[in-house]
């Protein structure tokens, strides 16, 4: 039995005003879409959500909006937690669960590699501190660490709210290994990696391509009935989607360079800035984006008029 729903997973990123504020009223904006799209696992405070920049008072705010909508809607929130320090980790998670919120995404502290006595020091401190809520590990390179298969394992074992994990690789020993070794946790696989593993056994979809939920569902559906015609028609509709993306923004940038350009498409206002000192997408990066992906993959653009 899996630990976590078979699901869409799906990030909100977070807009700033020209003032570097917090933009809330386009957030809560964004959430709401996101909700009435289809999804109840949405999650903020990811590499696109910008969790590694934000100081305590901004994290503070957003996660209160966020929480906020997510309520509203009857959905439960889930807050990713960055930092190099451990103990500021620990302390952003206490004050979320102070605050009603249960489920959250970790990230390993990134300064060096840790090795195996430092990973399991730290699933202990921060899954063992708090046995009333629940973990998604966010298995980012930018760690410098990916963890296996057979790490996940071990560590589910110790560790019964460890429930999930997200991948956003495609490499197909590292994908089987994680449904082999693993298989109580949910593993969320990107729209790379989420074809070849839905073949191999249950997996959960997370969406980075935002913008074409349809398309976002048909492809978790067809995952679930192994309906290898329909996977391979999107993913390479996938491909081209990436493939104009990197043709229109070089490659390289931080996450939320290229996922604000997706949020923009549903709506107009939202600003495409990211905290200094990152570079964000401009706007004429992001009329260039929905042009030609307007000549190629029309079905891609959301409905109305982006632009």
């Amino acid at each position: 039995m899996k630990r976590y729903p078979r699901c869409i997973l799906a990030t909100c990123c977070v807009p700033w005003d020209d003032q570097g504020r917090f933009a809330e009223a386009i957030f809560r904006r964004a959430v709401q879409t996101t909700l009435s799209a289809g999804t109840r696992h949405v999650y903020v405070f990811g590499t696109t959500g910008e969790g590694y920049a934000v100081t305590d008072q901004q994290f503070d705010q957003v996660v209160a909006a966020f929480s906020d909508e997510m309520r509203r809607a009857g959905a439960e929130p889930m807050v990713g937690v960055i930092s190099l320090s451990l103990g500021t980790i620990l302390q952003r998670i206490q004050r979320c669960r102070d605050w009603g919120v249960r489920q959250f995404q970790i990230s390993l502290p990134s300064w060096g590699a840790l090795d195996d006595r430092e990973l399991f020091c730290f699933f202990d401190s921060v899954c063992g501190s708090f046995p009333d809520c629940q973990f998604l590990h966010y298995n980012v390179p930018r760690a410098k660490r990916i963890v296996t298969g057979r790490d996940y394992g071990r560590i589910a074992e110790a560790h019964p709210n460890l429930v999930a994990t997200k991948n956003t690789g495609d490499a197909m020993r590292h994908i089987q290994s994680l449904l082999e070794d693993a298989p109580a946790l949910q593993h969320f696989l990107s729209e790379t990696g989420f074809a070849y593993g839905s073949l191999l056994g249950e997996c959960g979809l997370l969406a980075s391509l935002i913008m074409n939920w349809p398309k976002l569902h048909a492809l978790l559906e067809a995952g679930k009935r192994r309906d290898v015609a329909t996977l391979a028609s999107i993913q390479r509709e996938v491909g081209l989607v990436l493939q104009t993306l990197f043709e229109t923004i070089p490659a390289g940038r931080i996450d939320g360079a290229y996922d604000k350009l997706f949020a923009k498409m549903d709506d107009s206002e939202f600003p495409l800035r990211l905290l200094p000192p990152y570079v964000g997408s401009t706007d004429d990066d992001f009329r260039t984006l929905v042009r030609r992906l307007g000549q190629r993959l029309p079905e891609w653009v959301p409905s109305g008029d982006p632009l």
